[in-house]
């Protein structure tokens, strides 16, 4: 038998241990490393608030003379509830286009108040520099008086002067009466048929007239179409009149319209033929607007 050296032997086990040293010392349960990469794509950042956008107008909700859209409102509507023209409310709010209302967008439905007249006047300043001073068109005038002559007294007047005076006063008292819109207009019937409905303020705002279909419709008084076509539901053809800076009448369920928007209408004159438009029959719907507000035309109009 060959045998190696007992030197050899001795190295052979000497390197086995180191091997098997070497296998034991190794962790079997590595430590967890951090990926920061990813720890890092897992933070949630927050996004800013969008900000709410707010309808046209919405500062002026609550003040007087301003109407703030509900939703099925147009801006036909919207007049005949002011007793506005829907032109004019579309011009005061510069709407481009006056079919595209939003809800909760405020309107003014009141005519913008112009700004006092301002007159330059010779007053001087401290400075010694003219100051602009607002002058009322009711502002007495300044006569000059020439060199020498001698003033009278103010409150000495003639004898003639009073008596031509008094007259004065009567013009100032009727054009009082004609900005309060209470004048008498005139008021006549808008159809001779029999009366259908009276006024209800809840379930009525105006008298329904009978008649047959072709009717002639009357204007109820003097007065410029503001409205006059089927853009308001429930109501057909419709006419609506404005007499005066307090009333409106409108005219519904018309089976022809015979006159246009912006065209003036005499007391009498024959606007529209009697029909059954958005109704279940023959019938005219005449309405009257103080301000806005549906009042009894029974009130108006003379009895029969």
């Amino acid at each position: 038998m060959f045998g190696f050296p007992r030197s050899v032997g001795c190295l052979s086990v000497a390197a086995a241990v180191l091997v098997l040293s070497a296998c034991g010392s190794k962790p079997l349960n590595p430590a967890p490393v951090e990926d920061r990469a990813s720890v890092s794509s897992k933070v949630e950042i927050t996004p800013p608030p969008v900000p709410v956008k707010q309808p046209p107008g919405f500062e002026n909700a609550g003040k007087a003379g301003y109407y703030t859209v509900k939703p099925k409102d147009t801006l036909i509507g919207i007049g005949l509830e002011a007793g506005q023209s829907h032109k004019d409310i579309a011009r005061w709010n510069n709407l481009e286009n006056p079919n595209r209302i939003e809800i909760g967008q405020v309107l003014r439905v009141t005519p913008p108040v112009a700004a006092p007249a301002v007159v330059a006047t010779t007053t001087p300043s401290d400075s010694g520099v003219a100051v602009a001073k607002p002058v009322s068109s009711s502002a007495a005038t300044a006569t000059p008086i020439a060199p020498g002559a001698v003033a009278k007294p103010a409150s000495a007047p003639a004898s003639g002067a009073t008596a031509s005076a008094s007259p004065a006063s009567a013009p100032v008292a009727t054009a009082s009466s004609a900005a309060s819109g209470e004048e008498d207009l005139g008021w006549i019937w808008p159809g001779s048929g029999p009366v259908l409905a009276g006024f209800d303020e809840a379930k009525n705002k105006g008298l329904d007239i009978g008649g047959a279909a072709g009717d002639a419709v009357l204007a109820s008084s003097d007065g410029k179409v503001v409205y006059a076509g089927a853009g308001l539901r429930g109501y057909g053809n419709l006419i609506i009149l404005k007499h005066n800076n307090t009333y409106l009448t409108a005219y519904a369920h018309n089976q022809t319209l015979l006159v246009k928007e912006d065209q003036t209408v005499k007391k009498g004159q024959k606007i529209a033929e009697m029909g059954s438009s958005d109704a279940d029959r023959v019938k005219l719907h005449f309405e009257v607007r103080r301000q806005g507000k549906p009042v009894d035309p029974a009130k108006y109009l003379p009895a029969r």
